[in-house]
This record gives structure tokens, C-alpha cells and sequence, in this order.
């Protein structure tokens, strides 16, 4: 695997599971392959759980990590082509990148939506500069359009907690303060019709998610239909794709609360944090026996182990 930044790159997705579970069962089974190879892992945006995973799923498999966060400590870097460099960014990212490069085996990317235009961040523009001139292998620790590791997480989680061969998900947004990147809900939505689950989105109007990741899905402007016999529960703040970056609402009759999840098939609660309790979810719900949200981000090193695994695998 050169190239990581959809689950769809994964191939069989039972092949991935078994492999992921492997690992679950023998993290440092692979050391070999990490031996005298290191790991970049180049942040744009704030980041916990992905640090700290694809760290140590990177020490699980020997290799050595450096941590490149680029607003401090780097120099300000220039990421558009043709400008006038004559502002308080040194460093342009065309040279940065291959310098990059030279002191690693493999790259690790984490570059938000900037929503300043849709064009830009659905190309991902930052990221796919990285794959075309790092001259290594790249992944993505979440970008504009999609959060990969997030989604095999999510997948693996949902894996070890099922009762049924084809559980019921259902993705429902919720309210949040201000505007979040359609990453995580776009990637969720590849990952759940990839396992062939009983998928349903629920978002209020004008919260449709763009047509190449629903394509197929039930999308309901009713949460409480929705939630119906539900398996899963996977609350998400986004904001708009039609009317790009926009918050159209902040709606907490949305919030997923005991009430709300009295009407599903005593489901599952699960999120890939950081989250804004009492605005996405009430404190009892989140707190709650049925809440999967610290199984689902401790499997985010097995599912960052489980892709580098692969990368050097192809090297």
C-alpha cells in the first residue's frame, strides 16, 4: 500500500478485519518490519487520539516517529502556487515537502477543511501535494473530505459488538457551536456501505452530505424515525455542503439524549471524539453501559497499526 486515503483502499474489508484483529491480539508481532524505518506525521490541525494512536501503533511496530506540528516550530508555510511571497509565510510547501521526504520512510498527513472554498478542500489540495512530491508512501490522519483511520475504527468496533450479521447504524447529526468538516460523516458513510451494514443518515434539512459519499443510503430529515431499531448509534456534528462551511442550525432537540436512544434497539452509543457533551450528547448517554466511545478510540491504534503494517509491507 503506497497510497492510504479512503477505506476503499483497503481492498477486502474481511482481509483488513482479520488482519486488524491479528494485531489486536499481537501488537508487537511485526516489529521486523518497522526496524530502522521512521515515520513522519505532519499535523496542520489539532489533534489527541490521532497522535497518540498512529504513535504508538508506529512503536508497535519498531519503527521510529517524529512529529511535525506545523504551526509551532516549523516555519509558516505557504500552500498555494503562484502567490508573491512577500507575507509572514518563509517556507513554501512545494520545497518543504521533499525535505520531508529525505528524512523519512513513511508520511503521515493531518489537514482539516479550511471551508474557504469547496473546490480546494474536495480536491485536497495539501494532501494529494504530499503524495505527488514526498517521493514515500502517505496516508491520511484525516483530511478535508475523509478521516480513514477513523472510519476502520469505527468498523472494528463495530465488529467486536454486533449481534447480528447486519446491524442497523444509523449516523445522526447533531448540534455543535460552530462549523466541523464533513471528514468524519463522509468517511463513516464509505466504511459502513464497504461492511454492507443497515445504514441510515439522519440530518436536518440543508445538511445533506455530498452525493458521492449517500449515494444509495436512506438519508431521513426525521431523527426519531431514524433511530428506530437501531443497533448503533453514531452521533456527528458537520456543517453544510450545499451552503459550504455554513451552520445552518443548532437545533438540540438533535442532541442524543436517554430519550432518544429509548427508541432504538437498546443500541450502541458511539462518536470518535473530541465531543461537546450536552450539545451532541447528553452526560448519561455518554457515560452509559452502551457507550462505545473509549473501546472505539483505543482501536484507533490498531486500525493506524493495521495501515502502516501494509505501507511497509510495500516498501
Amino acid at each position: 500500500m503506497k497510497v492510504f486515503t479512503s477505506v476503499n483502499q483497503l481492498g477486502d474489508l474481511n482481509q483488513a478485519l482479520k488482519e486488524a484483529f491479528e494485531i489486536k491480539k499481537n501488537p508487537f508481532g511485526n516489529q521486523e518490519l518497522g526496524k530502522n524505518k521512521t515515520a513522519l506525521l505532519v499535523f496542520f490541525n489539532n489533534s489527541l487520539r490521532t497522535r497518540l494512536s498512529t504513535q504508538k501503533a508506529a512503536m508497535n511496530l519498531g519503527m521510529n516517529v517524529i512529529v511535525l506540528d506545523v504551526n509551532q516550530g516549523a516555519w509558516k508555510l505557504e500552500t498555494e502556487r503562484g502567490v508573491i511571497m512577500d507575507g509572514d509565510k518563509s517556507e513554501h510547501l512545494l520545497e518543504a515537502i521533499p525535505v520531508m521526504g529525505c528524512y523519512c520512510d513513511v508520511i503521515g498527513v493531518r489537514s482539516f477543511a479550511q471551508f474557504k472554498s469547496k473546490e480546494d478542500d474536495y480536491n485536497e489540495v495539501i494532501l494529494n501535494q504530499f503524495i505527488k512530491y514526498s517521493g514515500r508512501p502517505v496516508f491520511s490522519m484525516e483530511a478535508a473530505t475523509r478521516h480513514p483511520l477513523q472510519t476502520l475504527a469505527d468498523i472494528i468496533t463495530i465488529e467486536e459488538h454486533k449481534t447480528k450479521a447486519r446491524p442497523k447504524v444509523v449516523m445522526t447529526w447533531a448540534p455543535h457551536p460552530k462549523a466541523l468538516p464533513q471528514a468524519v460523516p463522509n468517511s463513516f458513510a464509505e466504511g459502513m456501505d464497504m461492511a454492507g451494514y443497515d445504514f441510515v443518515i439522519a440530518n436536518p434539512e440543508g445538511y445533506d452530505l455530498a452525493p458521492e459519499f449517500t449515494k444509495g443510503v436512506t438519508v431521513l430529515h426525521n431523527q426519531d424515525e431514524a433511530l428506530e431499531g437501531a443497533d448503533f448509534v453514531y452521533a456527528k456534528n458537520w456543517a453544510s455542503y450545499e451552503q459550504y462551511g455554513q451552520v445552518l442550525s443548532q437545533d438540540r432537540s438533535w442532541t442524543v439524549t436517554s430519550e432518544k436512544m429509548a427508541l432504538t434497539n437498546d443500541a450502541f452509543f458511539m462518536h470518535c471524539l473530541p465531543v461537546r457533551r450536552n450539545m451532541i450528547v447528553s452526560d448519561d448517554v455518554i457515560e452509559g453501559p452502551r457507550s462505545l466511545v473509549i473501546p472505539e478510540a483505543a482501536n484507533r491504534v490498531i486500525s493506524a497499526q493495521t495501515v502502516l503494517k501494509r505501507m511497509l509491507e510495500s516498501l
